[in-house]
């Protein structure tokens, strides 16, 4: 499971849909609606806020704005558009690994898309997580 810190507009075509489902799954697992990725440490950072399901659904809704931006079909009804606003913090070490971690990924999926980032020197974050100085994340798993 991979719940990107980078802002989705990064992410390939392959890329995107990934995190939609992936991010689906870790809506269900904070819903309590599956037994498996109870403990993964990519929710960690969703447990920690005040509303864990608003934080997902506020994570989701980015995704899905990416999409429509793209002319992609997602489907608006697996968010509850209901939720409160959630926001987190995020290491620049994290925002750094992650961008290496993509660049790698597009190299072998989507060599525009790489040519295009490949020369950037930072990144965006998802629009719901500020950037604060500090090395990659404690629980991401390297």
């Amino acid at each position: 499971m991979r719940i990107w810190s980078l802002h989705p507009k990064y992410l390939d075509s392959k890329g995107l849909v990934a995190l939609w489902r992936e991010t689906l799954l870790a809506k269900h697992v904070l819903e309590g609606k599956t037994k498996g990725y109870k403990n993964h440490p990519q929710l960690n950072r969703f447990k920690a806020l005040k509303s864990p399901i608003d934080g997902i659904n506020h994570y989701l809704s980015f995704i899905f704005f990416e999409a429509v931006r793209r002319g992609y079909n997602f489907d608006k009804q697996k968010i509850n558009w209901s939720y409160n606003n959630q926001y987190l913090t995020v290491t620049s070490g994290q925002i750094a690994f992650e961008a290496k971690h993509l660049l790698k990924k597009l190299a072998k999926r989507d060599i525009k898309a790489h040519e295009k980032y490949c020369n950037n020197s930072s990144f965006e974050a998802h629009e719901m997580f500020t950037i604060i100085d500090g090395r990659i994340e404690d629980w991401e798993v390297i």
